[in-house]
C-alpha cells in the first residue's frame, strides 16, 4: 500500500464528451447543480465545489463506456429528487437508489443516503475482468477494502464515498467515456515520491492555478488523479 498515500475524499470524476453543455444544462436543471468553473476546454459541476462534482472535457465523439459503468450521486431524499428528474427520462428503480441513461453514454444514479450536501458523489461504479481482485490493487493506490454495498460488487472507500467494480469488459478502443477518477489529497507532492518508491507509473503531474496534482495509472487502464488545493483555491 502506498503508506504515505492518504486520500481525503472522492473529488471528481472527469469525462470526456463530444458535446458538455447538454450534460451540464440536464445537471444544473434537474440535479441541484450549478457551473463552478468552465473554461475552453472543460466545465466543471457540482452542488459544492469542494465535495464531489463533474468535470467534462472535449473531445470527439463518440465515446464508449469502457471501464466506466455509472455514477451515482447521493441525495438525503430520494423521492424528492426524481421529482426534479423530467417525466420523459427512463428511470430503473433500485433498493433505495434510482439509475437513468443521460447522454453519450452517460448513465447516472441517485442513491437515498444521509449527506451533508444533496448531489455529492455517492460512488463510481467500474467494469472490471475481475472485480475482486481489482478491488484489492486499489489498496496500494490508498483506497480502503470495504464490504459490498446493495449492488453486491466488490468496492472500495475513501472519505464517505465509494468505487466499486462490476463484472465487466473495461476496453473502449482508445475512445474512452472516462477520463479520470480524482480524490483530494494534503500534499500531491508525496503521492509522487511514493509512486516513484513502488513503481506506480505516473501518467502526469499538472500544476494549476488552484490545484497541484499527480495522475497515476491504475488497474485495467483506469487513471487516478491525486490532487492537491492550492490556498488560492476559491471555486464556489
Amino acid at each position: 500500500m502506498l503508506v504515505r498515500v492518504n486520500p481525503k475524499t472522492l473529488d471528481h470524476v472527469a469525462l470526456w464528451v463530444a458535446d458538455r453543455d447538454p450534460i451540464a444544462d440536464f445537471a444544473t436543471d434537474h440535479l441541484g447543480m450549478h457551473v463552478v468553473d468552465k473554461t475552453d476546454r472543460f466545465t466543471l459541476i457540482g452542488s459544492d465545489a469542494r465535495r464531489g462534482k463533474l468535470t467534462l472535457f472535449d473531445a470527439e465523439g463518440p465515446r464508449q463506456r469502457g471501464a466506466l459503468e455509472h455514477v451515482a450521486l447521493r441525495v438525503n431524499r430520494l423521492e424528492r429528487a426524481l421529482r426534479a428528474v423530467p417525466d420523459d427520462v427512463d428511470v430503473e428503480r433500485q433498493d433505495g437508489s434510482a439509475y437513468f441513461d443521460l447522454y453519450e453514454g452517460l448513465r447516472l444514479g441517485l442513491v437515498e443516503a444521509e449527506t451533508a450536501v444533496d448531489y455529492d458523489l455517492d460512488h463510481v461504479a467500474l467494469r472490471s475482468a475481475d472485480p475482486s481482485a481489482t478491488a484489492n490493487e486499489y489498496r496500494r493506490l490508498g483506497f480502503s477494502l470495504v464490504e459490498p454495498g446493495l449492488s453486491g460488487a466488490p468496492r472500495v472507500e475513501v472519505g464517505g464515498a465509494y468505487v466499486e467494480f462490476h463484472e465487466g469488459d473495461p476496453s473502449d478502443d482508445g475512445e474512452p467515456l472516462l477520463n479520470h477518477i480524482a480524490v483530494l489529497v494534503d500534499s500531491a507532492e508525496s503521492h509522487i515520491d511514493e509512486a516513484k518508491q513502488l513503481g506506480v507509473e505516473i501518467a502526469d503531474v499538472v500544476d494549476a492555478a488552484n490545484t497541484y496534482a499527480v495522475f497515476l495509472w491504475g488497474p485495467e487502464g483506469v487513471k487516478i488523479e491525486y490532487v492537491e488545493h492550492k490556498p488560492t483555491f476559491a471555486l464556489k
